[in-house]
């Protein structure tokens, strides 16, 4: 990727998602709007289609692009026709933002744009905190075989090199869309973001995160429970909508080149797992879900496997 320094001319376009969380995401907006290096546009793709999330984006002005969509598309589908609308208006970066996150102070998108700029990257993300401890990761990182869940593990303005949360805070060079394209609808929520961030993986292009930023986000490790002693954990999300999506999406992904060593690890994983808790049934559904998106077969809940 070119190294040439991002011009003040440059259009860079902020693309959020969202459902049903009017406040949250003009928390979100307000955040963005505060940027010391203010964005060009900001598209907000609304699941929900409703009144007072068309005020809440309406209220920012004539930078602000609403599309409601009468049909759920879930965080998948939203994003794709949010980055596709912003790269539809001429955009050089696209910023992906979060409804329930919001940068970690004014100089984010700076940070960004100079760490894209200074190390030739298509891709830079900000370390992704927990908003009620910002000490802690909203979601834990894995180093080789040990996985950290504090920002004190890592140095100050560390870079860490292909690794990315994506969607929350992450900076994208609109060119480099040419090469991973945008989420698969298919996924609706849970895994687009890791289909991604396999995608620029195998690209070829240089990305990662650095810690000289933050986005602020609920904590998300909660979903990880430990075991074997906190040498490995299992991702166990307390609804039941969101495994139905966790595990089957996960299947998928399994599948997928330079994805696919994991598929035996997972296996040992969750069948220590659930065995270990005596829910039969729990691995049964873990099982059925993966071969279902190993398969591809992307019936919604309800409607069929």
């Amino acid at each position: 990727m070119s190294t040439v320094p991002p011009a003040a001319d440059e259009l860079v376009v902020a693309v959020i998602v969202t459902r049903q969380r009017a406040e949250l995401l003009r928390q979100s907006l307000q955040a963005i709007a505060a940027q010391t290096r203010p964005v060009g546009a900001v598209v907000v793709v609304d699941n929900g289609a409703d009144a007072e999330t068309r005020a809440v984006v309406e209220a920012c002005g004539d930078r602000a692009v609403y599309l409601p969509s009468r049909t759920n598309l879930g965080g998948a589908g939203g994003f794709a026709l949010g980055l596709l609308t912003a790269l539809s208006l001429g955009a050089d970066w696209v910023w992906c933002a979060d409804d329930d996150g919001r940068p970690g102070g004014d100089d984010v998108l700076e940070v960004l744009l100079e760490e894209a700029r200074t190390r030739g990257l298509a891709e830079v993300s900000p370390a992704v905190v927990d908003e009620a401890d910002p000490r802690r990761l909203a979601f834990p990182l894995r180093r080789g075989l040990r996985w950290w869940g504090t920002v004190d593990a890592f140095e100050p303005g560390e870079f860490l090199p292909s690794y990315a949360s994506l969607f929350n805070g992450a900076l994208f060079r609109a060119s480099a869309f040419q090469a991973v394209g945008v989420p698969d609808l298919r996924l609706f929520l849970r895994g687009d973001e890791t289909e991604i961030h396999r995608r620029l993986q195998r690209s070829g292009l240089a990305f990662g995160t650095t810690m000289r930023a933050v986005y602020l986000h609920p904590q998300g490790g909660d979903e990880f429970v430990p075991i074997l002693g906190g040498r490995l954990s299992a991702q166990y999300p307390g609804d039941e909508v969101k495994r139905f999506f966790t595990y089957r999406n996960r299947g998928y992904l399994m599948a997928q080149p330079g994805m696919r060593w994991l598929f035996p690890l997972e296996l040992v994983r969750f069948g220590y797992f659930f065995l270990s808790r005596r829910d039969v049934r729990g691995l049964r559904d873990w099982l059925a879900l993966t071969r279902a998106g190993r398969r591809e077969r992307f019936a919604m809940p309800g409607r069929g496997r």
